[in-house]
């Protein structure tokens, strides 16, 4: 009894191994390699997969997610011989687990050296000052190169950057160098070119006030002028709509007399022939406020123009 509760227990002992194993369960994004008696078979999908127990096995699981793999520094020479090292980081994605197992022993170590033979081609044919400028075409003519050796491989390059590119340190010191003084003439040019801008902008502040300030004289003359014009008009109408009569111009004819012989730098001043006309008015007024109304003898009578010359002294 005993005996055959043992065979009862290794039976199912037995059965269960043969479901564990019978019963593959693949995760998502996931693949599996199946191989019978050491061929390959097919590959499983992601899912629930039967298979044959103790024939059928699993020899790979590969991951068909896009992975990332940094690389470490690599010594590459450039066109001017010049040593840079250079860090890389790739990009890449399996879509045929059967070829990623069975074309190649170590998919990754093969893109690694891959990479670094083709990135020692591309940077080979560039001075150092094109391939730190020259990024994105390196990358681009690096995954071009890898995507198409990898194909076979069931691999698939998405992308390549270039984590970093590092010159030799002298190198890196005179470009420091040449960068500082680049700077420097730029904060140079910059300033001279601030300085000009602000001259020009004054120059044209100064001619605009100028021109501003012609105006302004200008209008203010021709304001002047119009109001002394309107002040000579408004005592030429008053004169003639008061209408003066002669004796009265002769007192302001004489009144303006001694006005003409004003300043001491006078020397020689004419009596004009109309002070006798102007003499006679005045004396035929002051007459006939006379006594007893009898009209007053003249003050003088017609005379020439005189002329009078005071002596110079020296």
């Amino acid at each position: 009894m005993s005996a055959v509760i043992i065979v009862l227990i290794i039976l199912v002992v037995l059965v269960f191994i043969a479901l564990i194993k019978t019963i593959q369960v693949i995760p998502q994004a996931s693949a599996a390699i199946v191989e019978r008696f050491g061929r390959y078979t097919r590959t499983l999908n992601a899912g629930l997969n039967i298979v044959v127990p103790f024939i059928d096995t699993i020899r790979n699981r590969i991951d068909l997610r896009e992975q990332v793999v940094p690389f470490p520094p690599q010594p590459v020479i450039t066109q001017d011989n010049l040593v840079v090292n250079i860090d890389t980081v790739i990009y890449y994605q399996v879509t045929d687990a059967r070829a990623a197992t069975y074309e190649v022993a170590s998919y990754i170590q093969a893109i690694e050296q891959l990479t670094v033979t083709t990135l020692r081609n591309i940077i080979g044919g560039m001075d150092l000052e094109r391939t730190l400028t020259s990024r994105e075409d390196i990358n681009a003519a690096l995954r071009g190169v890898l995507d198409e050796a990898t194909g076979k491989w069931g691999i698939r390059v998405n992308r390549v950057e270039l984590k970093a590119i590092e010159p030799p340190t002298s190198i890196q010191d005179s470009m420091e160098k040449q960068m500082r003084a680049d700077r420097d003439k730029r904060a140079a040019i910059l300033q001279a070119e601030g300085v000009r801008q602000s001259e020009i902008l004054r120059a044209e502040g100064e001619k605009q006030s100028a021109i501003l300030r012609a105006e302004g004289e200008s209008q203010a003359a021709a304001l002047r002028a119009e109001g002394e014009a309107q002040a000579v008009r408004t005592v030429f109408e008053a004169i003639h709509a008061g209408d003066p009569d002669q004796k009265l111009l002769s007192y302001q004819y004489l009144q303006m007399l001694p006005k003409i012989a004003e300043g001491d730098a006078n020397k020689l001043w004419i009596v004009p022939s109309e002070i006798g006309d102007a003499l006679k008015g005045l004396s035929g007024a002051l007459g006939g406020l006379g006594q007893g109304g009898a009209p007053a003898p003249p003050l003088t009578k017609d005379v020439p123009s005189a002329r009078r010359e005071e002596p110079t002294v020296d």
